[in-house]
């Protein structure tokens, strides 16, 4: 991993006003950062499409690094596509999951959460996520959550049916067999057989109520709430500078994790 402590860039729609910015900062722990992100527009057979995506590894870096090369290749190459966008996304995290389990040992030990936005010619948004990175959206200056956050605890029921037990040991937070944070993952070998990778899903419309869309890693979602997150990005037209600020303020609530954050501003 020979990646810097910090890295930013923006962007913008070649084929209407919406533009992004990305802030990502390794945390205080002394391992290589872990988070991965994808940020750009692309065309694809006539179409522009916004991509985005935060990859939160755990583990080592080897799962969202790999998730960042293939998982939005692996979901547009699907003829299905453009006629059934939730089943191909749906089946694009399944079979990405199932080519980093069987990949190599070594890939499959450590594994990610995922955050992905697929923006459609600036109209419609596809918004897929397994574990706790969150995306949310601002319409009119409100916050709506536009991913689930897969918490052991509120999944503690589909664990314990596939064999597996929640516990708040060692420390405060609940874990899967005592050790992962999340109840969904891509990867993570060893618990795969107690895990989910079925990505939830949710779409809207992107209207001229709609503002922007945060996509951001846990780091910053435990020191703030949407609203808040919302206030902050809103205050400023630049969406690199609203997402250097949302980290700027994680920090300053001292976030200790690497935190990754992507902002989408739909109008000018």
């Amino acid at each position: 991993g020979g990646r810097s402590s910090c890295s930013s860039g923006k962007g913008r729609s070649h084929q209407g006003p919406v533009k992004y910015g990305f802030t990502l900062v390794k945390g205080k722990a002394n391992h290589p950062m872990e988070d991965y992100h994808v940020a750009k527009f692309a065309q694809h057979r006539g179409h522009e499409l916004g991509l985005f995506a935060i990859y939160d590894g755990h583990l080592g870096d080897s799962v969202p690094a790999y998730l960042q090369k293939h998982l939005f290749s692996n979901i547009l190459k699907d003829e299905e596509f453009w006629t059934n966008p939730r089943g191909s996304i749906s089946k694009a995290y399944e079979q990405t999951d199932q080519a980093i389990l069987t990949h190599t040992p070594d890939l499959g030990r450590g594994g990610s959460t995922a955050v992905t936005a697929i923006l459609i010619d600036g109209q419609k948004l596809w918004v897929a996520n397994i574990g706790d990175s969150r995306a949310v959206l601002s319409k009119e200056g409100q916050a709506i959550q536009m991913s689930i956050d897969h918490e052991p605890n509120t999944e503690r029921g589909s664990i314990e049916n596939r064999g597996g037990f929640v516990s708040n040991m060692p420390g405060d937070v609940a874990r899967v067999n005592g050790q992962l944070a999340v109840s969904r993952a891509f990867g993570d070998k060893n618990l795969k057989s107690h895990l989910r990778s079925d990505p939830d899903m949710k779409t809207v419309d992107i209207d001229s109520d709609t503002e922007l869309l945060i996509l951001a890693s846990d780091g910053l979602w435990k020191v703030m709430s949407n609203q808040e997150a919302v206030d902050i990005a809103k205050k400023t037209k630049d969406p690199l500078r609203a997402a250097k600020r949302l980290i700027t303020e994680s920090l300053n609530r001292d976030s200790k994790d690497d935190i990754s954050c992507i902002v989408v501003r739909f109008k000018g």
